[in-house]
């Protein structure tokens, strides 16, 4: 009878363990939330720049992993923003020039398709966040800026803003993401877009200005307003960051902040230098959920990132390997790849701005070549010339003889057709080593020569062709030689 009454107890107990086990919530899936701002180099305090005051993003970094050798593969909004969200770069599916396909129906070439549509296929609803909750007082932009059509979302581009495509994305609500996961929500910010608009905190006397630029009051004001918009971009992103932890969603959501690409300044933003190319890149973890392999919270990561590689990783993230040709390679997760050697990048014609410069970028040094070295730093470009103030007193500065010697010498000569830089003893960019009789320099020269040549080759780089001469005249390009004197350099 005894064995009887055991075998009773046993079967008891483990039908009560199984029916305990049976009604225990399965772990939800993760969310993720993509927070983008714009023209934005790493001026953070986390990244060392002690004027800002960005205590969010800082947080952000400490418990989670901050990426200090991330680059985009574009230096302007349309060629990044299509090549990271397709995890394509640019020269391959031709959204090279910048806002080149606003009018004339270009379709991506297969293989290519916006991240949301393969993450779409694992199950997760997508968004494009511009309705934020009314507490916040602002709103996202809900930019794309994507230099090609959506056919197949039955996509048109909005005639009062042909950067906006809505349908990419399930929708542009907050409110949705409660009730629609898991998701993947970008929410993309108009800092530190020009013209800037955070308040006032810094003071132009205190900033230190950037060796490339003249040291003058219009310098220094209009870096302390860049720095400003940095102190009201983490204002916002720390907002947001409250927001999702009052409805209950942080516990199960990634948080992904990085920039679109580096910094609208002269020698950043539509340049191939750290300063156009350099982004932040920060990664919170949820506690409780599995870390994946490759993310150590707490801690810096020094591997070389390029902004495609997004689009993999968050493939990885949710156990699902990059499609067939994506060019990303994923450094988090299940499918994480072998670390990157090497960043590369290109910049192309911008409005009426001509240039075609490539570029190489390795844990230490930046090869730059630059395949139309007839065309001057200060081609024209009304973009820049009523937009940047700095640039256009560089030219004044230039004029009345005013620069320092390597200002003089670097923005009123012509652009060499090769520059080498050793980004850790020169973080700005100044010694060309590129005729350096030094070994180690010839080494380096000569090891990103080889691998600018074999990226060329390996991702079918378009923008080797020159665009023919009725859609450079579509553009509104004017030839220097045809611009008025006092516009030119």
């Amino acid at each position: 009878m005894r064995p009887i009454l055991l075998l009773l107890g046993l079967l008891t107990a483990t039908l009560g363990t199984l029916s305990a086990a049976e009604t225990l919530p399965a772990k939800p899936r993760l969310n993720f939330l993509w927070l983008i701002a714009e023209d934005f180099s790493p001026h953070l305090g986390c990244y060392g720049e002690p004027l800002v005051q960005t205590p969010h993003l800082d947080r952000l970094a400490a418990d989670g992993m901050k990426f200090t050798r991330a680059f985009t593969t574009a230096p302007v909004c349309s060629p990044s923003r299509s090549a990271f969200m397709t995890g394509m770069y640019q020269t391959t599916i031709g959204a090279h020039h910048h806002r080149s396909h606003l009018d004339d129906g270009y379709q991506l070439p297969a293989p290519a398709r916006l991240i949301t549509d393969w993450i779409r296929e694992a199950g997760y609803f997508t968004a494009n966040l511009v309705e934020l909750p009314d507490s916040l007082g602002f709103k996202g932009t809900g930019k794309t800026d994507f230099n090609f059509y959506l056919p197949e979302n039955g996509n048109k581009p909005n005639p009062k803003d042909p950067r906006n495509h809505r349908s990419a994305f399930d929708s542009s609500r907050w409110s949705d993401l409660k009730t629609h996961q898991p998701f993947l929500a970008q929410i993309n910010f108009k800092e530190t877009h020009r013209p800037f608009h955070g308040p006032t905190k810094i003071q132009p006397d205190q900033v230190r200005v950037p060796p490339i630029y003249p040291d003058h009051p219009v310098t220094r004001s209009d870096w302390a307003r860049y720095l400003d918009d940095a102190c009201e971009l983490d204002r916002k992103v720390g907002a947001v960051l409250q927001a999702l932890q009052d409805e209950g969603l942080a516990e199960h959501t990634v948080i992904l902040f990085m920039a679109d690409h580096g910094m609208a300044h002269v020698r950043g933003k539509q340049f191939v230098y750290d300063d156009g190319l350099r982004i932040p890149l920060l990664i919170r973890w949820p506690a409780g959920h599995p870390i994946p392999a490759g993310f150590h919270p707490g801690t810096s990561n020094n591997q070389i990132i390029e902004a495609i590689d997004i689009a993999p990783t968050l493939l990885s993230l949710v156990q699902k390997p990059k499609p067939n040709g994506m060019q990303g390679r994923a450094f988090l997760g299940p499918f994480s790849e072998p670390p990157r050697e090497f960043a590369f990048a290109a910049r192309d014609r911008c409005g009426e701005a001509l240039f075609q410069l490539r570029t190489a970028r390795d844990s230490r040094f930046r090869y730059i070549r630059n395949l139309m070295p007839q065309v001057p730093f200060f081609e024209p470009s009304k973009y820049k010339e009523t937009s940047y103030p700095v640039w256009n007193l560089i030219k004044e500065l230039g004029r009345a003889g005013g620069l320092a010697p390597w200002q003089q010498s670097f923005y009123l000569q012509p652009l060499p057709a090769e520059e080498l830089y050793d980004m850790d003893s020169d973080p700005w960019s100044q010694r060309n080593l590129a005729s350096s009789t030094d070994p180690e320099h010839q080494k380096a020269l000569s090891r990103l020569r080889a691998a600018l040549d074999q990226w060329i080759l390996d991702s079918k780089d378009q923008g080797r062709f020159p665009e023919p001469p009725e859609v450079t005249a579509r553009s509104g390009y004017t030839r220097p030689e045809s611009v008025p004197a006092k516009n030119r350099r």
